[in-house]
């Protein structure tokens, strides 16, 4: 695990405030470096907490058959090479700006943009949104070419990745700039949607947007005995985001699960980025 500083936003750039992100942590991959994923941390937390649960993630060996000429003369001219590569995932945990946030009464904690209430139905903070997805993105566009890239997150972590996953279908912030990531991947635990209200006016009429919202794999868990994000805005999150055009969305549900993580939870994350960012060996 290796820690990077503290850094001024990179989504200075596409908001009329600036923000100061705080510590990002990066987990490296043991193996093969297959995808990164940026993952966001809830309101009030910070990017270590959830470092240190990532990089224990259960994600699969990956076995690659190689076929190799062989210079000596054999019977069928070549050898096979069984090899095993650990996990494959880089993971990106920043830290979000600390600034006065509402359902705090106005108190400073650190948040990805100021919130009212934790619902699809609460006010939208469109600029801070943005700031905070510009930042996820420039993380990103400092990936290889050939790496898969993901953002998924915890509570308010989760909305942030969901209005990230908005931005790449609408291939724009909300401010109208480019999104400049293709995102490959997107989970979102004990979340909910910003700006599920204009989602739809915002993806409508426009072909290329409508392919890359179709196309755009998405993976939604949410408790039903989550007493701060409640169950029922999880539930219309993920029908706002089918109706809108995001068809490739799973959204799993969890009898007597809280605002909290569980092992069967975390179980269906890895078996979800295993085949969607193709870390079992197959194309995705």
């Amino acid at each position: 695990m290796s820690y990077g500083s503290s850094s001024v936003a990179s989504g200075a750039k596409t908001t009329g405030r600036s923000y100061e992100f705080g510590r990002t942590y990066v987990v490296r991959p043991k193996g093969m470096h297959l995808a990164t994923v940026v993952w966001l941390h809830g309101l009030g937390d910070n990017g270590a907490s959830w470092s240190q649960l990532l990089e224990t993630l259960p994600l699969p060996n990956v076995t690659i058959i190689l076929n190799i000429s062989y210079v000596v003369s054999t019977y069928n001219g070549s050898i096979i090479l069984i090899v095993f590569f650990p996990m494959q995932i880089k993971w990106i945990c920043p830290t979000a700006p600390t600034r006065p946030v509402a359902v705090f009464g106005g108190f400073p904690s650190s948040a990805w943009f100021d919130v009212g209430d934790l619902s699809e139905s609460g006010p939208d903070d469109v600029e801070g949104m943005d700031a905070s997805a510009a930042h996820v993105a420039n993380l990103l566009s400092a990936e290889p070419a050939d790496v898969k890239l993901g953002v998924g997150g915890f509570s308010m972590g989760a909305a942030t990745a969901l209005y990230s996953a908005t931005c790449s279908a609408h291939g724009k912030y909300g401010n109208g700039k480019l999104y400049p990531v293709n995102l490959r991947a997107v989970v979102g635990l004990s979340g909910w949607l910003p700006c599920a209200r204009s989602l739809k006016n915002k993806l409508e009429g426009d072909t290329d947007t409508a392919t890359r919202a179709s196309s755009l794999p998405i993976l939604l868990c949410h408790g039903k005995g989550d007493d701060v994000v409640p169950y029922k805005h999880g539930e219309k999150s993920a029908e706002a985001l089918k109706s809108s055009g995001f068809e490739n969305l799973r959204f799993e549900t969890y009898n007597g699960l809280g605002h909290y993580t569980v092992p069967g939870e975390i179980d269906d994350v890895c078996k979800f980025l295993t085949a969607t960012l193709g870390l079992d060996g197959s194309q995705s």
